[in-house]
């Protein structure tokens, strides 16, 4: 049994809980025990790593698009609509399955460098996307995608597939297949109520992108005179595990939608921001009791995969919205991107360092002037969100196997993906 200790611990419950001088002990890939050395069992026979820093729960990411790694910095300086239609697209009607496993590979190793234990990603052959997860050994939930785009399938088999997908797959806790209906700007509603339903009917996670600029649902509006979650609504869209993503241009009839179905939110404030798409409203949607979780969005758009630098902006755009220091706190930001954003998956086993959790764990080197002084627990999550981030990331362990040792993913070759994903990206540029 391995024996973790730590001179802190930070739980990533919304309360914020930090224990001093820290014990944890995992037992088959799970979290065993965990509080105070003081108060720990007798455990002779463990094996223990000592760490001189601070102790994490993998951090989890509500909404990425990781492969578009690819296309980093690509389209800069356009708006949503444009950077899809006249960047993004055309060259993702180039990619081939092994692009995106290369991608997603060294996008994996980048956030397992960063934290990020787990994501939720909503991309291209879904099927490599696990592949890649599998052999980094992160975790991700993986959105099969239903896009009406030239050369794919009809977005009926597209349904069809991402089900038989989600079916077929063993439960390890490392990959789980969801469905992913890009928005209802682009996939019919009669569609997305299709896919509503089987999602609800089969368990699977229904993932979305709604509201992330002010003029997406325009046309929708014009047509049926009702905005775009209502019209989810109507179309028997909402129930079961749905996460939006975005969720930037709701009103309180919007929110109190979301209420009544119980819809999470990935709050993406990094890719929202470079895409001047806006700044949602976090701190409502936390007041109605909303289960919100943060991600990066994709590497295009952000273009980072930096949860750390996440929550620190999340924080601060929440405060200059409100114009208020107090609209989001040190502690909050933190949970959105671990306890809260493991809620919003509706996964109840990762996201915080609890006993009978996964053993996702992120050992940070406290030993830097960022961190000093510390007077009291407040002052760990404090230097965490505004002057941490992830290059005090020294160690990473998924499951109790450790994947990231002196700041270096140890599962894969980066240098190789490095070179292999600039290859690939010059020919999709071409």
């Amino acid at each position: 049994m391995p024996r973790f200790t730590a001179s802190a611990l930070v739980v990533g419950d919304r309360a914020g809980t930090v224990v001093r001088d820290a014990v944890l002990d995992v037992v088959d890939g799970s979290i065993h025990w965990v509080g105070p050395a003081a108060e720990a069992p007798e455990a002779p026979d463990a094996e223990r790593v000592e760490l001189p820093g601070w102790l994490l729960p993998g951090l989890v990411n509500a909404h990425s698009h990781a492969p578009m790694a690819l296309f980093r910095g690509q389209g800069e300086g356009l708006p949503l609509e444009r950077w899809l239609r006249e960047v993004m697209w055309p060259r993702e009607a180039r990619l081939t399955p092994d692009d995106v496993e290369v991608a997603m590979t060294a996008a994996s190793a980048e956030m397992l460098r960063n934290g990020v234990t787990t994501s939720v990603e909503m991309y291209f052959h879904p099927d490599r996307i696990a592949a890649a997860v599998r052999s980094t050994g992160a975790r991700a939930v993986v959105a099969a995608p239903l896009l009406p785009l030239p050369g794919m399938p009809p977005l009926e088999e597209q349904l069809a597939a991402a089900v038989d997908l989600a079916a077929g797959v063993a439960a390890d806790g490392h990959v789980e297949y969801g469905i992913g209906p890009h928005a209802a700007y682009t996939v019919p509603l009669p569609v997305l109520g299709a896919a509503g339903r089987a999602a609800r009917e089969h368990g699977l996670l229904l993932h979305l992108h709604v509201a992330e600029t002010a003029t997406e649902g325009a046309d929708l509006l014009a047509r049926h005179g009702a905005s775009v979650p209502q019209l989810l609504a109507a179309h028997d869209v909402l129930g079961g595990r749905v996460l939006a993503a975005h969720c930037v241009h709701l009103d309180d009839g919007d929110l109190e939608l979301w209420q009544e179905y119980d819809v999470a939110v990935a709050h993406c404030p990094a890719s929202n921001a470079k895409l001047a798409s806006g700044t949602a409203p976090l701190r409502e949607m936390l007041d109605r009791g909303l289960r919100v979780g943060l991600g990066t969005d994709g590497p295009a758009s952000n273009d980072a995969l930096d949860l750390l630098a996440d929550a620190r902006l999340a924080a601060q755009l929440a405060r200059l919205r409100a114009a208020d220091a107090t609209a989001l706190s040190a502690g909050e930001a933190f949970w959105l991107a671990s306890g809260g954003a493991a809620a919003a998956l509706g996964r109840s086993d990762l996201g915080e360092l609890a006993a009978g959790r996964r053993a996702d764990l992120v050992h940070v080197d406290a030993r830097d002037l960022a961190f000093e002084p510390v007077g009291d627990a407040g002052d760990v999550l404090s230097h965490l969100v505004w002057s941490g981030g992830a290059r005090c990331v020294r160690e990473v362990w998924v499951g109790g196997r450790q994947v990231v040792g002196g700041g270096v993913c140890t599962t894969v070759d980066a240098e190789a993906l490095r070179l292999e994903v600039a290859a690939r990206a010059a020919r999709l540029a071409g």
